[in-house]
């Protein structure tokens, strides 16, 4: 089984979003797409590149004089661990709870229930 990558800050991910929306990127094109919705300073930006590339979430290769940025964790893998830890940490690692919490706390649309439906009949016949 693949190693776990390190675990991403709520501002390391949004980082991540924008190289999995496209990448390569250079700092400078991270930074444009940042600094304005968010309010970081340029600086930040950089530090926080620099941690995601210690732990290992994105790479980069030098073209040049700047160097150009690609995620290394999958979204899917991200929002997996995520996930688990959410379940894990909050709900003792079960679903149901959480559905019912979520249910009795948030508005679920007509198509919301729908789509639930399908996915418990998708599970359901799986496992017959």
């Amino acid at each position: 089984m693949a190693e776990q990558p390190a675990a991403i800050s709520e501002a390391e991910s949004r980082v991540m979003e924008v190289l999995w929306q496209h990448a390569p990127q250079t700092s400078e094109e991270i930074v444009s797409v940042l600094a304005e919705p968010t309010g970081w300073h340029e600086k930040t930006i950089r530090t926080l590149l620099n941690r995601l590339l210690r732990k290992g979430a994105i790479s980069a290769r030098k073209e040049g004089r700047r160097y150009l940025y690609s995620p290394q964790l999958r979204r899917e893998d991200w929002q997996h661990q995520e996930s688990r830890s959410l379940l894990d940490r909050v709900f003792g690692g079960k679903v149901a709870p959480f559905l019912a919490h979520f249910s009795q706390h948030e508005k679920l649309t007509a198509k919301d229930v729908a789509e639930l439906r399908k996915l418990i009949e998708a599970i359901d016949n799986k496992e017959h």
